[in-house]
């Protein structure tokens, strides 16, 4: 799964943390409203801050893989996304092992507008693990942008195994079989705990934001992210999810402002 490998990746992380100063994680956020100016301005303070401690770091260790996978996320937190891709390409650069597992390069290109190889590194991805679903819906949405739907749902990555909810129902709205509102009701109606149903939902809303958005329905979009930004068990998430928190928090702020540029 994805937010298993993102503990693979970041393994050294505790090993090293003694002797780094102290670096706040940054997938946790701890804003009430991630969303408002003024989160957004705290929020954006505390990369920067990150990211120029990271780069110091990195001038006196600069073959650190860990430091380059905090500071490309920190970048992509940031809203930074070719410096983002940079790091996470040093990674690699570093140690090659890397590539088959690193899918927050995959959407590091994604958000720089490499759709193409934002879609190779999810099918790489998909060698290392294929059953998780979460991983096709992104190669599917970077071939939506390089390809058009068509092509891209003719393309989804076949999925045999069981997988993690709600991704089972998430995939079939790419695939055309499902919509959004019956994905939603289907989690609503379940017979779950609320934690349960809030950690299906902040992935429903997020996925179906996002296919929203590469449909080219904006409007729509920003309302669903929103709705997965203010969700907080994703807002509270570490590791994987807490990532994909952000993503969700940096793309509804790029919709909003490309809104208010507009008007």
């Amino acid at each position: 799964m994805m937010y298993r490998s993102i503990c693979i990746l970041h393994l050294g992380v505790a090993l090293i943390a003694f002797a780094l100063p102290a670096v706040k994680p940054a997938f946790a956020a701890d804003d009430a409203e991630p969303s408002s100016p003024v989160d957004r301005d705290k929020m954006n303070k505390r990369f920067d801050d990150e990211i120029e401690l990271l780069t110091a770091l990195i001038g006196k260790s600069p073959k650190s893989v860990d430091l380059y996978s905090r500071r490309g996320d920190a970048n992509f937190f940031r809203g930074k996304f070719a410096e983002a891709v940079a790091d996470y390409e040093q990674m690699v650069k570093l140690e090659p092992g890397l590539e088959q597992q690193h899918w927050r390069k995959g959407i590091a290109y994604f958000y720089d507008k490499r759709y193409k190889d934002a879609a190779k590194q999810f099918e790489i991805y998909h060698s290392f693990d294929n059953v998780d679903r979460e991983n096709g819906i992104w190669r599917y949405l970077s071939q939506t942008k390089a390809l058009g739907r068509e092509k891209a749902r003719q393309g989804l990555l076949k999925y045999d195994k069981d997988d993690r909810e709600p991704f089972p129902d998430v995939y079939r709205l790419f695939s055309g079989e499902m919509a959004g509102d019956e994905v939603l009701k289907r989690i609503n109606d379940a017979k779950i705990t609320a934690q349960q149903r809030k950690i299906r939902l902040f992935y429903a809303e997020l996925y179906i934001g996002l296919n929203e958005f590469v449909e080219g329905r904006l409007e729509s979009a920003e309302e669903h992210l929103k709705q997965a930004v203010n969700n907080d068990w994703g807002a509270k998430a570490e590791g994987g999810p807490g990532y994909m928190w952000h993503v969700a928090r940096v793309h509804h702020q790029l919709l909003v402002d490309a809104r208010s540029k507009k008007n």
